[in-house]
């Protein structure tokens, strides 16, 4: 076995790790310990929950709530903290644990994992992020005690600060509000300023990646000193909050109370990307409103975060580089640093796998169910971009769209370009020898 797994590359660690994660968690869920009604749950509906566990969506085909029993919710959760860590961010902290070496290998694919710039370091990285994980999550929960606590009871509170703490951290989307209404999310807080503030708090910290974590805990308030993809993280994040919460503000919250509206438009603007709560009626939202959501959802989160999507840095790329085309400029560049060619490439590409993933899905959803394209293209962006936002189709779909979305989450949460790099086994051309270049016309 160990022969084997040194034969795999990078990408293919990762991949067969969230596999092996989700199959288990698969099998556990089947089980009817882990339901209400201490039944056994089909393969298909525990493969979906294990997927959107894991690949930190959001999505359900059962309320989690009313569906699930305390030891399932337990199961959920720690697949929940193991898909938002990383797979290879936990393996690494049980393999330091046990006292055994971590080999080149292996520094290698958590490099590759969190997406830091070098292999030096990674293991003191690693358990930076561990440390903050917890300490952030049980900071969550405490902040939140009081308002369940008080609804709730004491152990009962508990339980559902812990639970939405590490769901919202790990960009996740879960929630136990099922036992008001069905499939309720967060609408019973819209003007709750406590819960919101940290739901919101813990969505961005978790979404903004452990590399700029890094940055932050080294250098502090010097912004300046920051690596730029970090201050391109927390330039993108700021904009893509602040701009669609003046939107939600003005256009499609207009009719709540004013602390209402506030707080509602602004939690929206966060947790499109990518955490799956909401505090607003979606059913209620324009076509336009509907539209805007799926584009942020597309975007997602930032590198090496508990967030899917494209990502805010391939966003900025990619706006950075029209803009240069625009101004006639040789490259692109950020706070006076250029960008590789390769990195626009990937950026251009990664665009392109999204855009057909999120259309073909909610095509052909579409067609298999006979519902409106837009509601069905809302699905497969809050997939492929593992975000958990619905408007209400998923737990009536069949088994080919559950398998469609099972597909998108998964294929979201590990990354297309990664998926690919698994698939093929890509080697640079040493050969100095270039084809002839002729012009072609575009645009």
């Amino acid at each position: 076995m160990s022969n084997i797994i040194k034969k795999l590359s990078t990408s293919q660690i990762i991949i067969l790790g969230f596999a092996a994660v989700i199959l288990l968690g698969s099998l556990i869920l089947m089980l009817p310990l882990c339901t209400r009604e201490s039944h056994w749950t089909s393969f298909i509906d525990a493969l979906f929950t294990a997927t959107s566990s894991v690949c930190v969506t959001g999505l359900v085909v059962h309320d989690t709530a009313t569906y699930w029993s305390g030891p399932g919710q337990v199961i959920i959760l720690c697949l929940i903290q193991i898909g938002g860590m990383g797979v290879i961010t936990a393996a690494l902290a049980i393999i330091a644990v046990s006292g055994r070496k971590i080999s080149l290998k292996q520094r290698s694919t958590v490099q590759e994992a969190i997406s830091a710039p070098g292999v030096g370091g990674v293991v003191r990285l690693n358990w930076f992020i561990i440390r903050m994980v917890i300490f952030l999550e049980l900071l969550g929960a405490a902040l939140m005690t009081p308002v369940f606590c008080r609804q709730m009871g004491f152990w009962k509170g508990l339980w559902y600060s812990l639970f939405h703490s590490v769901s919202a951290f790990c960009n996740a989307g879960f929630d136990l509000m099922g036992i008001r209404s069905h499939y309720s999310s967060l609408t019973s807080f819209a003007g709750q300023p406590l819960i919101n503030l940290t739901i919101m708090g813990l969505i961005v910290v978790g979404g903004i990646g452990f590399m700029t974590w890094d940055d932050i805990k080294v250098y502090k308030h010097h912004l300046r000193r920051y690596h730029m993809q970090s201050k391109v993280i927390l330039t993108t994040t700021f904009l893509l909050i602040l701009l669609p919460a003046l939107y939600f503000y003005h256009c499609e919250c207009a009719g709540l109370p004013g602390g209402t509206r506030f707080w509602t438009a602004l939690f929206q603007a966060v947790t499109p990307r990518t955490a799956g709560f909401n505090t607003a009626d979606l059913g209620s939202f324009s076509e336009t409103g509907v539209f805007f959501i799926i584009m942020l959802m597309l975007i997602g989160g930032s590198p090496g975060s508990t967030a899917g999507g494209m990502k805010t840095t391939t966003f900025a790329v990619l706006i950075s580089t029209t803009i240069a085309v625009f101004r006639k400029k040789d490259s692109t560049h950020f706070f006076g640093r250029r960008i590789p060619e390769e990195a626009i490439k990937n950026a251009l590409t990664i665009l392109i796998m999204y855009l057909v993933l999120f259309l073909t899905g909610g095509i052909l959803i579409c067609n298999l169910e006979n519902l409106p394209l837009l509601t069905c293209l809302f699905e497969s962006a809050s997939a492929v971009g593992t975000v958990g936002l619905t408007l209400g189709i998923t737990p009536g779909l069949g088994l080919f769209s559950k398998i469609i979305l099972i597909s998108l989450m998964f294929i979201g949460r590990v990354g297309g370009l990664t998926l690919v790099f698994s698939v093929f086994s890509f080697r640079k051309n040493q050969s100095p020898v270039r084809l002839p270049q002729e012009k072609i016309t575009v645009g």
